[in-house]
């Protein structure tokens, strides 16, 4: 794949979920995990998503069983989870691996345009964030610890590209 908008997904309930849909939008690509100490993060996403949604910003979550065992679920309790706690309705996908030869290609293509701060690709941790410009490039990788409040300047000016 050439282009972040060639990559495809699948939605949170079976359905294809092209990245070419939200083309010419501001995304926040997230590893979720239900089961986490960041999971409260999920809150904080969905501030985001209300408040930008409408100028353009588009929060994809894509749950992971990778780190702790902590989204052990099927993708249907995973998307009841998140709505019945949070109130989740930006797009979630199915569930996927994020590290490894078994990474999803969404995420391959991610940690190769935009390595870690030690300069290593791999994900540390549940709730990484990316956050992929209008034009399909990548324009801030930020850590689990870094909350989805922290992101609203870059998030802001990503949206004024």
């Amino acid at each position: 794949m050439s282009t972040f908008h060639d990559l495809q997904a699948q939605a949170i309930d079976g359905s294809p979920a092209p990245l070419s849909a939200w083309k010419g939008h501001v995304l926040l690509i997230v590893n979720t995990a239900s089961a986490c100490g960041y999971t409260p993060q999920f809150g904080g996403l969905q501030a985001l998503w209300e408040r930008y949604r409408e100028r353009g910003l588009v929060v994809v979550g894509f749950p992971s069983n990778e780190f702790g065992r902590q989204d052990p679920g099927s993708n249907d309790q995973i998307a009841t989870f998140c709505q019945k706690n949070y109130g989740v309705t930006f797009p979630m996908m199915a569930k996927v691996e994020v590290n490894g030869e078994a990474a999803h290609p969404v995420w391959k293509w991610l940690k190769a345009h935009a390595p870690g701060p030690k300069g290593g690709e791999p994900i540390g941790w549940n709730f990484s964030k990316f956050l992929v410009g209008r034009d399909g490039a990548v324009r801030g990788r930020y850590a689990s610890g870094q909350g989805p409040e922290a992101l609203a300047a870059d998030i802001e000016a990503a949206l004024a590209a």
